[in-house]
């Protein structure tokens, strides 16, 4: 079979075309939305809690890290406008496994991931307590 030069060359230009369009519509998430995630992965950082990954258990911090790398990724695939996203996208399991991460405090049981930080989401989003 032969296939023609000018055919070729059409491939790639409509294959150019479509990822040119994909790579100009990745966003990243609304700044709001990118503050609130980060001061939710804060929250993880700088709890005493473990963080399960694949089996794993990890720091608050290494977790945040992680989860950093994952919002940038999904960010550039323009899979994240709310928090809520991010945590069913992101920080509920893994991408690679499939397994669904955990949060361990304190020597209490672990709970999924999804739980913890939906329960931290809605403590942040809280008014503050005057005394």
């Amino acid at each position: 079979m032969v296939i023609h030069p000018f055919k070729v060359a059409h491939w790639l230009v409509l294959v150019a075309a479509l990822l040119a369009t994909t790579l100009a519509t990745a966003a990243p998430a609304p700044a709001p939305v990118r503050t609130e995630i980060e001061a939710l992965l804060g929250v993880l950082a700088a709890s005493r809690c473990e963080f399960n990954r694949n089996g794993a258990w990890h720091t608050g911090a290494e977790a945040q890290a992680h989860l950093l790398r994952k919002l940038d990724a999904l960010e550039g695939r323009s899979l994240v406008q709310t928090t809520e996203q991010f945590i069913e996208r992101g920080a509920s399991a893994s991408s690679s496994s499939g397994q669904a991460y955990q949060v361990r405090c304190a020597g209490a049981a672990p709970v999924p991931s999804r739980q913890w930080m939906t329960e931290q989401l809605t403590r942040l989003r809280a008014p503050a307590r005057k005394p």
